[in-house]
């Protein structure tokens, strides 16, 4: 296993570094792409449950579209998946995506949003464990130190709104097991990316994801159908933008990028998604919130450098 997988330094050379750095690019612009979602699922005529369902199955015909699209050039990148191998990874990361999105929205009713938010941004750790205990990669101490700044500022964006006792529980439970979820996400991305396009991973687990979220939003009680135009408008912006956009992007950097790196660049989602609620929604943004997302952003920078 190389020391770039590792979160160790990449392989020297101008071609790499400059795929490197498009890599980097195009995650933490995926990372402001799906700092919308919140804003999308407060928005949504929806339940959290049945938002999620459209997230996928609005996006699952664009993704097809493009899937079909890359197909057709000359120098269209990965393979077909042909055995039920393939397709067992390609449905595995959509059943960990719907996992990811159906805990956290459950999470969200019951507990606070901020617990929920912080909790599920704790997946750089499962990432990193995950990294050194199953895959026996090795880590810097830089690159621990950056994570572990990256996530001091996620506690101090949200800090001040967090409330702790043993009446929700459950709901910070399921935050957490939301992160465990996102991080078995990001590791399978990795995985398949070896093999598949950008396009063919994100159509088949978008298809996946949105058959698994179907029965969770029935469950639950919600309408699944909107019943305003600026209802579907919602919808359809939450699915292009966060996912076709802000995902798609994600995967993409996965396969240049390592996994663990990639995790902690992700934490500025939560510091996106408070100047977006700051800038749509007129929700308070103080001093603390300000410290905690320069924190972030300065644990995501020595996170780099101890990655190479």
């Amino acid at each position: 296993m190389s020391n770039s997988d590792a979160g160790g330094v990449p392989e020297n050379g101008p071609e790499n570094g400059r795929t490197a750095r498009v890599a980097f690019i195009a995650l933490l612009s995926g990372a402001i792409g799906i700092a919308f979602a919140p804003i999308f699922v407060r928005l949504s005529e929806l339940g959290p449950s049945a938002t999620a369902f459209h997230r996928l199955l609005l996006a699952a015909p664009f993704l097809w579209l493009w899937m079909g699209l890359d197909r057709r050039r000359a120098a269209g990148t990965g393979r077909k998946p042909a055995t039920a191998r393939d397709f067992g990874w390609l449905a595995l990361v959509g059943l960990l995506f719907a996992a990811d999105l159906g805990l956290w929205h459950w999470s969200i009713r019951l507990t606070s949003v901020a617990n929920a938010t912080l909790l599920a941004n704790a997946a750089p750790i499962f990432v990193t464990l995950a990294g050194w205990l199953v895959l026996g990669q090795r880590f810097t101490p830089v690159f621990l130190a950056g994570m572990a700044v990256a996530l001091l500022g996620a506690v101090l964006l949200m800090g001040s709104s967090v409330t702790l006792g043993l009446d929700h529980l459950l709901g910070d439970g399921l935050g957490l097991a939301t992160a465990v979820f996102y991080a078995g996400y990001m590791l399978a991305v990795k995985k398949v990316r070896a093999d598949f396009s950008t396009a063919t991973v994100m159509a088949w687990s978008a298809a996946a994801g949105a058959i698994a979220l179907l029965p969770l939003a029935l469950v639950s009680g919600e309408s699944i159908i909107a019943t305003t135009a600026t209802g579907w408008g919602v919808l359809l912006a939450l699915a292009l933008l966060s996912h076709v956009g802000g995902q798609s992007l994600i995967a993409y950097a996965l396969a240049h990028l390592p996994a663990a790196f990639s995790s902690v660049s992700l934490l500025l989602q939560p510091v996106a998604a408070a100047l977006l609620a700051w800038l749509i929604l007129s929700e308070a943004l103080g001093l603390l919130q300000g410290l905690g997302g320069a924190v972030v952003l300065a644990g995501i920078a020595i996170a780099r450098r101890g990655s190479g």
